[in-house]
């Protein structure tokens, strides 16, 4: 399946494996999940190693670690779509990260809607009753 099937088709076709790419990556990691402070519309649900973290901490937007590239990624940092972030709390058995975050650009999503506009967030399409997917209606 390609990237443009993947991330704009109607075929779900979910990645059960990715837990185990991402236990196989260089960095020890936990999930990091990006909420709107405002609306509390989930944006993105990534991981964050201790660099990733700190670097959050340290200039105030949303950072992950990319567990494909094995790389920082401050998220807007080559779109201009940055998350900046209001707060970070902790789950209470301290294995996973919220950012509460306001989007300082056109949308969070590394995707494009049909005008060519980054999608608010990565959660723009749902699971129907037959298996298939459909996009939730974009404005």
């Amino acid at each position: 399946m390609t990237h443009e099937e993947l991330e704009e088709g109607t075929i779900l076709s979910l990645d059960f494996a990715k837990l185990r790419k991402v236990a196989n990556c260089e960095s020890d990691v936990l999930p990091a999940v990006a909420q709107d402070a405002l609306t509390g519309e989930l944006l993105i649900v990534g991981y964050a190693n201790e660099l990733a973290l700190e670097t959050a901490r340290e200039c105030g937007m949303a950072t992950f670690w990319s567990t494909s590239r094995n790389e920082l990624w401050i998220k807007g940092k080559t779109s201009g779509d940055y998350l900046n972030i209001k707060e970070i709390r902790v789950n209470c058995e301290q294995n996973s990260i919220l950012y509460l975050v306001t989007p300082a650009g056109k949308g969070s999503c590394h995707t494009k809607d049909r005008t060519g506009t980054a999608r608010p967030g990565c959660y723009y399409r749902r699971i129907k009753k037959d298996g298939s997917l459909e996009f939730v209606a974009e404005d």
